[in-house]
């Protein structure tokens, strides 16, 4: 397997980890600015079958064009920023390309896969805050996800996609509203807080809460007909069923059937670790992706657009 990787930054670096770890050597194209292309180190990548694009989101389709032929792609998300881009990308041939939504790889989501089994039932509502300071480090200022040419709809983009997707994966949008963006910091002139509001094709009620600019926190609050799926911080829970009585007859919290603690840093490697897994087992077996998950990363791609 001859691996290229384009991007060094610090995602980039936990995809090397795991290309080490798994002994997998690669060739690391780093793309010059403001020329994104190095003619010797680009013809370098070009002899590679497998290629790793984990750059600015707005270079991915560029990158996608002069690689897809031939090779299999593993593109971070999401994979484009612009409703042009995206009509592009819908025209070319989509079985050797996989788009790293790991968060379907996730605890969270690996409990939402179970729900039938917990009998919790239909969703009802879903409230998915999540926060951190990127926008309160001094990098942030020359970060490209500051940047409104680079990343136009900022956190909303990088941040909330994960969640959109998650969504969409598990319970199938129908509708999505037009998204708050602002930029509460002030730095740079793209967004750093982002929140929207979604309708499942079931009806069910879900709003996403994003930003950089705020404590570090995490509250995935799932409410269904018959229990009850959480994450708040490291610890993820599940209760059910709905009617739990006191002595009196007064409606209680339901019953607790499952709890499970997170490292909440290594929840998110475990599950980019198993994203790319996934990828290369097709890879070692020279196996196509299923045209559904292709379809389903631009439909994700396309909620926030």
């Amino acid at each position: 397997m001859k691996a290229g990787l384009i991007g060094n930054g610090y995602h980039s670096k936990r995809i090397q980890e795991i290309l080490k770890r798994k002994n997998i050597n690669f060739f690391l194209y780093k793309p010059s600015r403001p020329n994104y292309y190095n003619i010797e180190d680009f013809e370098k990548i070009k002899k590679c079958d497998v290629i790793f694009i984990i750059t600015p989101n707005k270079t991915h389709l560029d990158y996608i064009k002069k690689l897809y032929s031939k090779r299999y792609i593993f593109c971070e998300k999401p994979p484009v920023n612009s409703i042009k881009d995206l009509k592009n990308l819908k025209k070319i041939n989509s079985k050797k390309i996989y788009f790293n939504y790991n968060f379907r790889f996730s605890k969270i989501s690996q409990i939402l896969e179970k729900r039938d089994q917990y009998k919790v039932g239909k969703l009802i509502y879903a409230n998915l805050i999540t926060s951190h300071g990127l926008a309160l480090k001094e990098e942030y200022k020359n970060n490209w996800r500051s940047n409104l040419k680079k990343s136009p709809k900022g956190v909303y983009e990088v941040i909330s996609i994960h969640w959109i997707d998650l969504i969409n994966f598990h319970f199938n949008i129908n509708i999505i509203k037009k998204p708050k963006l602002l930029n509460h910091s002030g730095i740079g002139n793209s967004f750093d807080t982002s929140l929207v509001e979604i309708i499942t094709s079931d009806s069910s009620l879900v709003n996403v809460f994003s930003t950089y600019n705020s404590a570090y926190s995490k509250r995935l609050f799932f409410l269904f007909e018959n229990g009850i799926i959480e994450q708040y911080d490291n610890i993820v829970s599940v209760r059910g069923p709905a009617i739990n009585l006191d002595k009196r007859g007064f409606f209680k919290k339901p019953k607790l059937i499952e709890s499970y603690k997170v490292d909440e840093n290594n929840d998110y490697n475990i599950s980019l670790e198993k994203s790319v897994t996934f990828f290369l087992s097709k890879v070692k077996k020279k196996e196509f992706f299923n045209k559904k998950l292709f379809d389903c990363a631009l439909k994700s791609n396309s909620l926030i657009l």
